[in-house]
């Protein structure tokens, strides 16, 4: 596939939290990022907007990114949402899923072929494991979706070499920036892109004792979930206030696909 106008969709997933870097927009880089500088230096002409804001649910992401996509004309859209509404107490799955497929529809109307994403498994996550059935119906929602537009599925849920922690970021919530470059990959090869990038080196996997692991999850429960928690109770969100990274269409540097 030959793609010219690329438009990402979401929340942290997509924005790229956890794969830091301080010199791009919100500090952040992501594997949609890295996806883009692939298929800029297939094309000269290729260009990229990322509209993805991190704690979106997918309501306030139909709500907020849709028509600004649809505005840009894209032949490439990806969309990860959804996620963030089944980790609520409460939400209506059918009704989420019906307004999701209902936007999926107009982008691919409108021309473009659309990427779609499961959702990762949560249950070797103890905060979230009681939530696993729920995260289980919603991912074969979404892969109705997925067939009834055509669209190509990612299948997060199903991706075994996420359960290393090495491919997470120190909130266990978001991809490290190794687990970004690896989903770059996984999303270029469910498209059937040709590329040259290859998974970053993880290095020693580290040996914890049982007083280092429970050490080191009562700070996860302090430092990330307390936190993650607060925020849901009141209200807050972690992209209160922040803008899309690349709220235009963009051309990205493509020699740095060639590094890290």
């Amino acid at each position: 596939m030959q793609f010219h106008r690329y438009v990402a969709l979401g929340d942290s997933f997509t924005e790229g939290v956890g794969d830091v870097d301080e010199t791009l927009p919100n500090g952040v880089r992501g594997w949609a990022d890295r996806m883009a500088e692939v298929l800029a230096a297939r094309d000269d002409s290729f260009t990229y907007s990322n509209l993805a804001i991190r704690g979106r649910k997918l309501l306030p992401i139909l709500d907020e990114q849709l028509e600004p996509a649809l505005a840009m004309k894209p032949d490439l859209v990806s969309i990860y949402a959804g996620a963030n509404d089944v980790l609520r107490p409460r939400i209506d799955l059918d009704m989420l899923v019906e307004a999701y497929d209902e936007a999926i529809g107009r982008l691919v109307e409108a021309g473009a072929h659309v990427v779609l994403f499961t959702a990762y498994d949560p249950g070797r996550v103890p905060v979230f494991a009681a939530l696993r059935g729920r995260f289980a119906i919603y991912n074969e929602l979404v892969r109705h979706v997925a067939d009834t537009h055509d669209a190509t599925l990612v299948d997060f849920w199903r991706m075994s070499a996420y359960r290393d922690p090495r491919l997470w970021d120190t909130d266990r919530m978001h991809m490290s920036s190794a687990g970004h470059q690896l989903m770059a990959i996984e999303v270029l090869n469910a498209l059937g892109i040709e590329h040259g990038l290859e998974p970053l080196e993880l290095g020693e996997r580290e040996r914890l004792s049982l007083a280092q692991q429970t050490t080191g999850h009562a700070h996860w429960l302090r430092a990330s979930a307390g936190p993650w928690v607060k925020r849901r109770l009141t209200g807050q969100s972690s992209g209160d206030n922040l803008d899309p990274r690349w709220p235009e269409l963009v051309r990205l540097d493509p020699t740095t696909a060639l590094g890290s």
